[in-house]
């Protein structure tokens, strides 16, 4: 690959993560059609054996191309990538999640839009799955063009996070993520566009992500009610959302996060996945 080619990869694990789940992430990465030779794991905060035991594995096989940063506290997750980020040598990044599971060909698809779509941010749909890749529950997309992309970011997030490819210097130089509570991707995606870049997602499914109950469940409550609104207000104050924007998509939040999480799960599912 040539050095515009050559990209990092960049992903965070804490204790309550199942060590299968990470294996099965991590071996996505090195079995890309288009392989990274600098693949950043951030420990956040102290891990449990199981998921040591994993680590190790994976840097006595992998060697070089694993560089682990552990971290003595639990942090959280946007201030655990800012940290992982230094490590990254390469200017283009891609995030995974550790129970995801990447597609072959997910990497080399991306830096194709990236080049051809002259582009900052490349996201992806994601396939939404439960126990295996074959119990497909949902398939999310994204809006694909940049002026879609702006247009949905004002009432919703218009990338899925663990597809994410970026350019480094662009996340930098509006400040990486910031703290914002269940947002922060967001957040920063925000940034990017209310700064004049660009964005692009491929509409193809390039990465299956692991979902359930539970999932939902973290997004209900009076809680994440307070934190999601306050969130929109910040959108609306830098000025990617007109008033009426911040009105409708609060309002929603608010009432989806105070249903039942049966009710949530499936108002997810039937309304803002395909």
């Amino acid at each position: 690959m040539s050095m515009e080619e050559q990209y990092s990869v960049l992903m965070s694990v804490y204790y309550k993560e199942k060590a299968e789940y990470l294996e099965q992430s991590m071996e996505s990465i090195w079995n890309q059609s288009c392989p990274t030779d600098n693949f950043v794991l951030v420990c956040d905060g102290k891990l449990t054996k199981e998921l040591e035991r994993v680590i190790l594995q994976q840097k006595q096989k992998y060697k070089d191309r694993l560089t682990v940063v552990s971290l003595k506290e639990n942090i959280g997750l946007g201030k655990a990538l800012n940290q992982g980020m230094e490590y990254c040598k390469h200017n283009l990044i891609a995030r995974m999640d550790s129970d995801d599971i990447s597609k072959p060909q997910r990497m080399e698809k991306q830096l194709q839009a990236m080049k051809k779509h002259n582009v900052v941010i490349v996201g992806s749909a994601v396939e939404e799955f439960s126990g295996t890749t074959e119990q497909i529950m949902a398939v999310r997309k994204m809006p694909e063009t940049s002026e879609e992309i702006r247009k949905f970011a004002a009432k919703r997030n218009p990338f899925n996070h663990p597809s994410i490819m970026y350019r480094k210097n662009v996340v930098e130089a509006v400040g990486g993520y910031l703290d914002c509570p269940f947002f922060e991707d967001y957040y920063l995606w925000g940034r990017i566009l209310k700064a004049g870049y660009d964005g692009y997602n491929i509409h193809e499914s390039l990465l299956y992500m692991r979902a359930g109950e539970d999932m939902y469940q973290r997004r209900g409550g009076f809680h994440y009610a307070k934190l999601a609104v306050a969130f929109r207000w910040k959108l609306h104050k830098m000025g990617l959302s007109s008033l009426q924007d911040f009105i409708i998509s609060a309002g929603g939040q608010v009432l989806v996060c105070l249903i039942p999480n049966k009710l949530r799960t499936g108002f997810y599912r039937k309304f803002l996945r395909k």
